[in-house]
This record gives C-alpha cells, sequence and structure tokens, in this order.
C-alpha cells in the first residue's frame, strides 16, 4: 500500500524542518470509500516544546496518547483496504479530539497530571500550535474525505481509540467500546457482531460516549456532513502487543464487513431526521 508524509506545511514555526509532518497518511491509492482516521497515534512533542516540563516516563503514559490504537488503525486499514490519517503529535501539544481551546483542546490537566508547558499560554502560542498541528490534521481529514466522493457514494468515517485499563483509580472492565450518536448505521451491527464472542465484554457508549461532545474529530467529519462514522475504544492492556493489537484489527474487520457491503452506509444522511431503534 501507498504511503505520503504531507509537504512542509506552514506550522508558524513550531516545527523544525526536520521534524515529521502534523500529520502522516496511508495506504493513499485505496479508492474504498472508507477512511480511518487516529486522533492520538502519537506522543511526540515538537522539539521546540521540549517535554512540556513533563517527565520522560509521563509522555509514555496515556495522557499523551492511546497506546496501541495506531497499530491497530494500521492493521484494520490492512485488512479493510482503506486509506488511514494519523495524528503525528501528542494530546498534550495539542488535541485533534477537541474542539478548539474552549473545548480543552491544550489541556493544563490531564488525569490528574499538571502540564507546565500548557500553563500561560499567549495567544500567539495557542495559534502557533492550531495552525501548526491541528488544522493541517483536520484539512487532511476533510480533503482525504472529499476525494473518496464518487457520484452519490460518499465515504465512511471510522475512529479508533484505546483506553487506559485504569482512571482515577477505578478499573474499567470493556474490553472494547462502540462509541455513536443519531446515526446506528454502523454502531448497531458493530455491536451485535462482537457480541457473537461472547468472551469479550462490548460497551455500548462506554467507557466513552459518542453522544458528549468531546469526540471532535466524528462531530466535525462524520456528523455534521452527514457521513456514515463509528467511534472504536480499545482497551489499553490488551493491544499492548502486536498479537492483540492484530486480534483487534481482525475482530473488527470481520465485525465490519457485512456492514461495510451495505449500500446505505455510502449515502449521507441528516442527522436530525434519524430514527434511532
Amino acid at each position: 500500500m501507498s504511503s505520503t508524509q504531507p509537504a512542509r506545511l506552514n506550522t508558524s514555526g513550531l516545527l523544525a524542518p526536520d521534524e515529521p509532518p502534523p500529520y502522516h497518511a496511508e495506504n493513499t491509492a485505496c479508492e474504498r470509500p472508507v477512511l480511518i482516521v487516529c486522533d492520538h497515534a502519537s506522543n511526540r512533542i515538537p522539539r521546540a516544546l521540549g517535554t512540556l516540563g513533563l517527565g520522560l516516563p509521563h509522555l509514555e503514559q496515556h495522557i499523551a496518547w492511546d497506546l496501541g490504537a495506531a497499530q491497530v488503525a494500521d492493521r484494520l486499514a490492512q485488512l479493510l483496504e482503506a486509506q488511514v490519517i494519523y495524528s503525528g503529535y501528542s494530546r498534550l501539544v495539542v488535541d485533534v479530539n477537541r474542539n478548539g481551546i474552549e473545548g480543552g483542546a491544550i489541556p493544563a490537566l490531564s488525569d490528574g497530571i499538571l502540564v507546565p508547558g500548557n500553563l500561560g499560554l499567549s495567544d500567539s502560542d495557542v495559534q502557533r500550535r492550531m495552525t501548526g498541528l491541528f488544522d493541517p490534521y483536520h484539512e487532511a481529514i476533510a480533503r482525504t474525505l472529499t476525494g473518496l466522493i464518487r457520484g452519490t457514494t460518499v465515504p465512511v468515517l471510522i475512529s479508533i481509540h484505546s483506553f487506559t485499563p485504569y482512571l482515577h483509580g477505578l478499573f474499567r472492565p470493556w474490553d472494547i467500546g462502540v462509541l455513536w450518536d443519531n446515526d446506528p448505521r454502523i454502531a448497531i451491527p458493530l455491536l451485535a457482531a462482537l457480541r457473537q464472542h461472547t468472551e469479550l465484554a462490548v460497551g455500548d457508549n462506554l467507557p466513552y460516549s459518542g453522544k458528549h461532545p468531546a469526540d471532535y474529530t466524528i462531530d466535525l467529519h462524520g456528523e455534521a456532513a452527514g457521513l456514515a462514522h463509528v467511534g472504536i475504544e480499545v482497551r489499553q492492556d490488551l493491544i499492548a502487543a502486536e498479537d492483540g493489537q492484530h486480534r483487534f484489527a481482525r475482530l473488527l474487520a470481520d465485525g465490519l464487513a457485512d456492514v461495510l457491503a451495505r449500500g446505505e452506509v455510502y449515502s449521507r444522511r441528516n442527522q436530525r431526521q434519524l430514527s434511532v431503534p
């Protein structure tokens, strides 16, 4: 499959010329109308920002990225023969799955851990992160989705995340979660398919909910555009190693096979008019 790096973009001086770009795309030659995105694929911090005042161990934890998610997204994209776009930098620098600064895109606190490098930022500091990392990622998604439109056939959007087994000291027992809001076209049949595996604890809008406004990427590119979409969360300890990553990618590919064969998922819907079962 083909891979592309974006041409050097105007990053307002945030990234040095030898640093990786704001996003990375794979399988760009695939024409199947399916796009996979991974918002929290990387824990990289731009060199200009140091470590944001955090110790290196913090940058390996879930507060910095979704461990294992990029590998699951990569394998799933191969199985589905679909394009995939990954964010290039840590959610601690700017969270591309949050609705701008007011929506918590630059967190001062993450799971109880203070992020010193995110305190007291000037307007220009904030803008540099938004124009350097946030905007190019979302522009790439919008451009790719537009490029996958064929007449009245529109693409499907799938977002891959992972979640920490423990949050605020509490264990989260789900193995995998399916996140959705008003559009059931993918979520409902995918839930049914995953629940055929009785060994799995499958969450319906758990441990997070697709009805929460925090899932900005899906809201912006999927729901607002009337595209069929779904968010996937896999527990991080289950995909820490390659065998687990391949297992869950295969489970998702199998679970999505039937629904992606249905013509209805490749049409636009007015989300406000949907009747949810």
